[in-house]
């Protein structure tokens, strides 16, 4: 009878969906599990959650799917050609919208089998024949245009140019290059390198992070990276790890030991030290590096907590901070075996930080839930900032809970910023910007730039992620440092780019140009855009 069936569909020329994709009681290949995995990572994790748990009311679950197991031809067309509209999946509405996946036959057919038997489906393996079969039936007229577009570019300042360079293909978080102007290096959440060739926009990957952080890595988090003058990039990597008795944060420094067509490879681990997992979601981690005037490597160190709270859940530490966090390391890079020096202490979350021609260190740091400013500190050997025992120049424990500055400990506040953006002012100055603004990468402007800026910074800021009355940051901000008369630094503070698409890094490549990454492409808190990756800017002065 099953041979009969078969063959009179074969007749009929309409396989049924279920045998048409696959066959539910064949096996499933693990390397096609694997190469699957992968790719939901890269592309689909970022809305439909790494459980495939989805995220209500706009991006639905994978997980146990219905719609999913319903039509499984129609689960190809949808990667193919895009969805747009109203869809019930487990008797919920979901609203999203989602573009075509930029995968070719044999990868959707990879990444189509993954999540047809995860997240507890089982709907058997997924044919790459299959997947052409529907991609011809697809009319081109059937793909929608993408629904989460870039934004337009906002206006250059007066002097300069801005244009895109390239759509990046995954989050970035940090660039690094040699500063020749001929290639930017562009590190992705996910550990991820890619080169962009320089001006033409030409992106490929180099280092791929599957193939350097450890498979028991767990939850991977990469937010630092740089390269030395030996074309060497270093790439830091926090990691959660399950262990007791509490959970653990496992801070890996890579660098790479070779060089292969022009470009930094084979990243092997150089430095590695841990300490327990922040509590909530306040493991800001290890991040940003640079080498210093002095040539050693500057590391920073985030706070495991928003303000020193103990936290609830037992296999979490509760005793706040420890020696290691909220702080700036310094380590020698010619040393084998690095070893920490605590450079100074007293940051919460410092992104971003670069030294001006005179050989100061300056670092931006976001500020706790309670709504203090962010900051702009002037970092020096030895001195301490204030987390979490004061934020910004607040005479005022910030919780309950702060503990009270030990005897005898100096506190250093932040910069004054005299506006007139950025929340300060003259009359009434600001230490330092908007709260919950984000402040994120820095750069100096040196003698390639318009007199007017030579010596002043340029800061991202990324933009709120806690509701305010009004949306902050999403900008540029041009800060221009003056001593007042007690020979302090005070800022003047001017939006100089605005509205951008949460940038979070800049990076100067060759004489007069600024490059500038987008970690998405929303240019504020109200919009319907989903938050897939952004893109890569150049701000370039005219000649």
């Amino acid at each position: 009878m099953r041979r009969l069936l078969i063959v009179a569909a074969l007749l009929l020329g309409e396989l049924t969906a279920s045998r048409a994709m696959a066959d539910s009681t064949a096996p499933v290949s693990p390397e096609q599990l694997k190469r699957g995995s992968a790719l939901y990572a890269r592309y689909c994790a970022m809305c439909h959650q790494a459980a495939g748990q989805g995220a209500p009311p706009t991006f639905p679950p994978l997980a146990g799917s219905d719609f999913l197991a319903a039509d499984k031809d129609r689960s190809a067309r949808i990667l193919i050609t895009g969805l747009t509209g109203a869809i019930k999946v487990s008797n919920q509405i979901y609203n999203g919208a989602m573009p075509p996946a930029p995968y070719n036959d044999d990868q959707l057919a990879d990444v189509l089998t993954f999540v047809h038997n995860s997240f507890g489906n089982t709907n058997g393996p997924i044919l790459a024949a299959r997947i052409k079969e529907i991609r011809a039936q697809v009319s081109t007229t059937n793909v929608i245009a993408d629904p989460n577009p870039f934004p337009a570019l906002p206006p250059a300042p007066a002097g300069f140019t801005l244009r895109e360079v390239v759509k990046l293909p995954n989050y970035p978080t940090r660039m690094a290059s040699d500063g020749t102007g001929k290639c930017l290096y562009i590190l992705c959440q996910n550990a991820d390198v890619w080169r962009v060739d320089l001006p033409g926009g030409a992106i490929r990957r180099v280092l791929n992070g599957e193939d350097f952080a450890e498979p028991d890595a767990g939850d991977l988090m990469t937010d630092g990276m740089m390269l030395d003058s030996q074309n060497r990039l270093y790439i830091v990597a926090n990691s959660r790890r399950v262990t007791t008795p509490y959970i653990t944060n496992v801070v890996t420094i890579y660098r790479t030991t070779t060089v292969r067509d022009g470009d930094p490879a084979e990243p092997r681990a150089w430095f590695r030290t841990a300490y327990p997992f922040g509590i909530s979601s306040f493991n800001h981690g290890v991040g940003n590096m640079g080498i210093g005037p002095d040539g050693k490597l500057y590391v920073s160190s985030g706070s495991r907590t928003d303000g020193n709270e103990a936290g609830s859940e037992t296999n979490y530490y509760s005793g706040g901070e420890v020696p290691l966090t909220a702080c700036f390391w310094r380590l020698d890079p010619k040393a084998e075996k690095p070893e920490i020096e605590i450079f100074a202490r007293g940051v919460r979350n410092p992104y971003g930080f670069t030294w001006n021609e005179k050989g100061e260190m300056f670092a931006t740091d976001n500020g706790p839930d309670a709504n203090a400013p962010e900051e702009l500190n002037l970092i020096e050997r030895g001195k301490h900032y204030g987390f979490p025992y004061q934020f910004s120049n607040w005479a005022h424990p910030p919780y309950a809970y702060s503990p009270k500055t030990p005897p005898g400990l100096e506190l250093t506040i932040p910069i004054a910023n005299r506006g007139p953006d950025a929340g300060g002012s003259e009359g009434k100055p600001l230490y330092s910007f908007d709260a919950h603004s984000s402040p994120g990468g820095i750069v100096c402007l040196g003698n390639d730039f318009p007199a007017e800026y030579r010596g002043t910074f340029l800061i991202t800021r990324y933009g709120n992620l806690l509701e305010r009355p009004k949306d902050v940051g999403f900008d540029l901000l041009n800060v221009r440092l003056e001593k007042n008369a007690s020979g302090i630094y005070e800022s003047h503070t001017k939006e100089f780019l605005t509205p951008l698409a949460r940038p979070v890094d800049i990076h100067q490549c060759g004489p007069g140009k600024i490059y500038i990454c987008e970690y998405t492409r929303v240019l504020n808190n109200s919009s319907q855009t989903a938050m897939l990756p952004g893109r890569l800017l150049e701000l370039s002065v005219n000649h």
